[in-house]
């Protein structure tokens, strides 16, 4: 499939964030730290005992993804028995584990270099910095449910008030 083809499906996918209520797209990815093994894939399919919360970041060990990452590990003992938790970039599981390594992060990151994750969820945006624009991800989560479905959506966060906000829905 060419670029063109495979840009323009990111386009139409990106169109449509699930919604509170629907059900959550299914995903197979490689995922790295947490209690996974080196190499082990994860589908959300797998998961079913506790709501399971999608934290979709732009790029491992930059500023504002630290500040957000840091805020959950220094939080893990409120999250841990509550939900699955997992971090969703496109960086490779080279780049995971290192910032994993870097930062202690006690729980696991999903490596997303095909960019299915972030357009099934509509994360997969077109954002501007000093005027340029470019292609990128959305800071925003996604609570699902035991029943596979959309709880809540926590779109455009600050990183610094992100885990304020996740630890809300998760308490209601």
């Amino acid at each position: 499939m060419c670029a063109i083809a495979i840009n323009l499906q990111l386009d139409r996918a990106k169109a449509m964030k699930p919604k509170v209520g629907e059900i959550a797209p299914d995903f197979t990815a490689k995922v790295v730290g947490g209690s996974y093994p080196e190499g082990a894939e994860l589908s959300l399919s797998d998961l079913s005992e506790r709501p399971v919360v999608l934290v979709f970041y732009p790029k491992d060990n930059t500023p504002g993804c630290t500040i957000q990452a840091c805020a959950i590990r220094d939080h893990w003992d409120e999250l841990e028995g509550v939900a699955h938790v997992f971090g969703v970039s496109i960086d490779d599981e080279k780049s995971h584990r290192k910032f994993i390594e870097k930062k202690n992060l006690p729980y696991p990151l999903l490596a997303d270099t095909d960019k299915k994750i972030v357009a099934a969820y509509g994360v997969w945006v077109e954002k501007s910095m000093f005027g340029k624009k470019y292609m990128g991800i959305e800071r925003s989560s996604f609570v699902i449910g035991v029943n596979g479905k959309i709880q809540a959506v926590l779109e455009k966060v600050k990183p610094g008030k992100h885990l304020e906000q996740l630890l809300e829905v998760l308490k209601s």
